[in-house]
């Protein structure tokens, strides 16, 4: 009987273990409570919920770079420092989809607060500045200048042409 009960063991553990092969198709980013500097990746499931049971190592790209991440219980911490506020493009590819985010990074004095941006607003800001500039021909001066603005701010933080499309491509992408 305890060989039987051994034998069931040990098959319902393998049994769990290849069930707990997890993809990535959520993460969040937060400040390094042990760095102030850096930050760490923290993978969702579909909930929204921590993915406490997520252990290994998963490569992500994060602004073009490729890092590898080592997860322990859902959680790593990435070593690139942030010196100044910045924009980041995260994606990690799944062998079944491609999960991309763009956050920006503000650094402070207190740490490092990382604000999500929605693929949404990378295309309304310069729709809407154009289109204003379109109703209302007296005042194309000014929206030439805040959509100027609005370029030059985003390439100074780190977000590049390439960047900016392959976000909005990204969120197209996973809206169909």
């Amino acid at each position: 009987m305890r060989f039987i009960l051994t034998v069931f063991t040990c098959f319902i553990s393998l049994q769990l273990s290849a069930f707990n092969e997890f993809n990535i198709n959520n993460f969040v980013l937060s400040e390094n409570p042990q760095k102030s500097n850096t930050f760490i990746v923290i993978a969702k499931d579909s909930l929204n919920n921590a993915s406490d049971a997520l252990n290994g190592t998963y490569n992500f790209s994060i602004n073009g770079f490729k890092e590898t991440l080592n997860f322990h219980s859902g959680v790593a911490a990435s070593k690139m420092e942030i010196d100044k506020s910045l924009f980041l493009y995260i994606k990690h590819e799944n062998e079944n989809n491609t999960v991309s985010k763009l956050y920006y990074l503000r650094k402070t004095d207190n740490g490092i607060n990382p604000i999500g941006i929605s693929w949404y607003i990378l295309l309304i800001i310069p729709a809407s500045l154009i289109l204003i500039g379109y109703m209302f021909r007296k005042i194309i001066g000014v929206v030439i200048f805040f959509l100027m603005a609005y370029i030059y701010f985003s390439y100074s933080k780190g977000l590049s042409v390439s960047t900016f499309l392959e976000s909005i491509f990204d969120g197209l992408k996973n809206l169909f």
